[in-house]
């Protein structure tokens, strides 16, 4: 999931609601749903993610197939799309990518289903992590993101891209991350470390 947000420069809520059908692995690709704002948008899939991807998501469709054949297996969907389609909250492409290790009580009343899992797991990792690593600044999952954008620009891609990938809806938003390419002093190198 960190791989995730660091290589795709996505939201903390936004990896743990992908569901199978937002990921393109022909395309290297992802769709975010409903992201901030509301507003969908398209980001890629960092290559060095996708077999060990295909790999969990293979494990995920175990799990859905073992709760099928306990008569579970739907999930939550957005909206009222569920009244739509009755047979979709139960369908492979529907469901989570990153599912919850047990299934719960829909909060809407529509029987037993599997949520995605929760983003303080995700969260308390990192700071386990943080801490084993005895990193002394503060780090969140958000900084992965703001990660994303730096090293993009550092790299040379151009300001819109990088607009783009993040789904910002104004270029003013993503301009806060070329501080990186102003050093001032710090830019320079001393003559003596030449």
């Amino acid at each position: 999931m960190l791989q995730l947000l660091y290589g795709s420069g996505l939201r903390l809520r936004e990896c743990m609601e992908l569901r199978i059908k937002d990921i393109d692995f022909a395309q290297s690709q992802m769709v975010i749903r409903c992201g901030k704002g509301g507003k969908d948008r398209v980001t890629l899939l960092p290559q060095s993610v996708i077999e060990p991807l295909q790999i969990h998501i293979q494990q995920v469709r175990l799990i859905h197939q073992q709760d099928l054949e306990l008569g579970y297996g739907a999930t939550i969907l957005p909206f009222a799309f569920h009244r739509k389609d009755p047979n979709a909250p139960r369908q492979w492409v529907w469901q989570y990518v990153f599912p919850a290790s047990t299934r719960c009580q829909d909060p809407r009343g529509s029987g037993i289903v599997r949520f995605h899992l929760h983003e303080s797991g995700l969260q308390k990792a990192l700071k386990a992590a943080v801490q084993l690593a005895k990193i002394s600044k503060r780090v969140s999952c958000h900084t992965f993101r703001h990660s994303f954008a730096t090293h993009l620009l550092q790299s040379g891609y151009d300001i819109r891209t990088i607009q783009e990938l993040l789904g910002h809806k104004d270029v003013k938003t993503t301009m806060i991350y070329t501080h990186v390419l102003n050093r001032g002093g710090r830019g320079v190198v001393s003559p003596l470390d030449r």
